[in-house]
């Protein structure tokens, strides 16, 4: 056998035992994400796109870019998934259009008043009761996938912490985008940020989180999907500049 023979063979080997190490990544991921979202959506749908995504992932991956695999694959599996899940868009236009006006309201509110928008007053606003206001955040919660490309830029942007591979241009405005949307989040009231941080940071699912902070885990749900409309409301400005 010959050098590049032997280094193909051996590259194959690396690439086969990186996807046996990591299958359980991508079940991981997978029934994070399923937990809050609506049973027309299959968790072995969700598996085999992830397989994919780890595939390209085994494929695709270079150590000097300085990022370790698992974070990467993390990223590169996460992203095939939610591919899946938007191919699919099971969910009605009108909660699409609905999580728009609510996101609405929240800016109007928080512009005038200058502070975070409360329950009640965004229900007042969209002449809702707060049951009405409670019941929108809930069937929004499905769709709210938290990801970068919905909030105007592309998580692969950010794989390695690198901007290398961008023009200096966009290199700029990806790390603008990330260090506005990082402040955004610090800047969230205390429990959603406290519920995003659990979710997304420590990998808790929506009733574990619910029996941390002590509330319903439909009601983590609500809390959920506000901060990220809140978040949509505040970082409009990058989205309508896409």
């Amino acid at each position: 056998m010959n050098n590049l023979a032997m280094y193909k063979s051996t590259e194959k080997g690396v690439k086969e035992e990186l996807v046996e190490k990591y299958a359980g990544l991508v079940k991981r991921i997978a029934y994070h994400i399923i937990s809050r979202l609506p049973p027309s959506v299959q968790v072995d749908d969700l598996i085999q796109s992830g397989m994919i995504g780890l595939l390209e992932a085994a494929r695709n991956y270079d150590a000097e870019q300085g990022a370790s695999f698992e974070t990467y694959a993390g990223i590169r599996i996460r992203g095939t998934m939610l591919d899946e899940i938007r191919k699919g868009d099971w969910a009605p236009r009108s909660v699409h259009r609905k999580s728009r006006m609510v996101a609405e309201a929240v800016r109007n509110i928080e512009n005038s008043s200058g502070r975070d928008a409360r329950d009640h007053e965004v229900a007042n606003e969209l002449d809702m009761t707060l049951t009405e206001y409670h019941k929108t955040l809930q069937d929004a919660s499905g769709c709210r996938l938290l990801s970068f490309e919905e909030m105007g830029t592309n998580e692969d942007s950010f794989t390695s912490g690198s901007t290398s591979q961008l023009g200096p241009f966009e290199g700029v405005q990806k790390e603008n985008f990330k260090q506005n949307l990082s402040e955004e989040i610090a800047g969230l009231p205390e429990r959603e940020r406290l519920v995003l941080t659990l979710y997304y940071d420590e990998d808790l699912n929506l009733r574990e989180i619910g029996s941390v902070i002590g509330v319903s885990e439909s009601r983590v749900s609500q809390i959920h999907s506000q901060a990220l409309i809140r978040l949509q409301a505040r970082m409009g400005h990058w989205v309508s500049n896409e």
